[in-house]
């Protein structure tokens, strides 16, 4: 992701805002982030962590299934690394709404999809939370 550009500031604005627990001012940070989007890939990127902060479930899943969306209509490498976490956030949704059938198909699509990950830190937390979610919903990790 470029750093310099204004929609991955404000994500990162947000991520910080996290972790010190300031959850307004990342909601905040990401809602800038998705006004100053200009395009999918921005939206892409705005959406998936505006899902992260939403009232309920149901609108996880919109914001969630809205990022994914996007992403699929990017159409060039910038979203490749991107769709394993968007497949298992997703899969991650419908679980919390009791639809483990969609939860699973998610969560195989994202195994499906998991080799554009990085051997890195990031990487190993989408493997995880794949496979975790995986075995939460009767699939098969791997």
């Amino acid at each position: 992701m470029d750093p310099g550009n204004p929609v991955i500031g404000f994500c990162a604005d947000g991520m910080a805002a996290e972790r010190r627990g300031d959850t307004a001012a990342a909601r905040a940070a990401f809602g800038s982030a998705w006004e100053i989007s200009t395009d999918d890939y921005d939206r892409c990127v705005a959406a998936h962590y505006l899902a992260r902060h939403q009232d309920s479930p149901e609108q996880a899943l919109e914001w969630n299934d809205r990022s994914l969306r996007l992403a699929l209509q990017v159409g060039d490498d910038r979203i490749r690394g991107y769709l394993p976490s968007l497949y298992l956030n997703l899969g991650h949704s419908y679980e919390e709404l009791g639809d483990l059938v969609a939860a699973r198909t998610h969560y195989e699509t994202a195994t499906r999809s998991q080799d554009a990950l990085g051997a890195d830190a990031y990487g190993d937390l989408v493997r995880d939370g794949i496979r975790r979610g995986l075995s939460r919903t009767g699939g098969e990790p791997r």
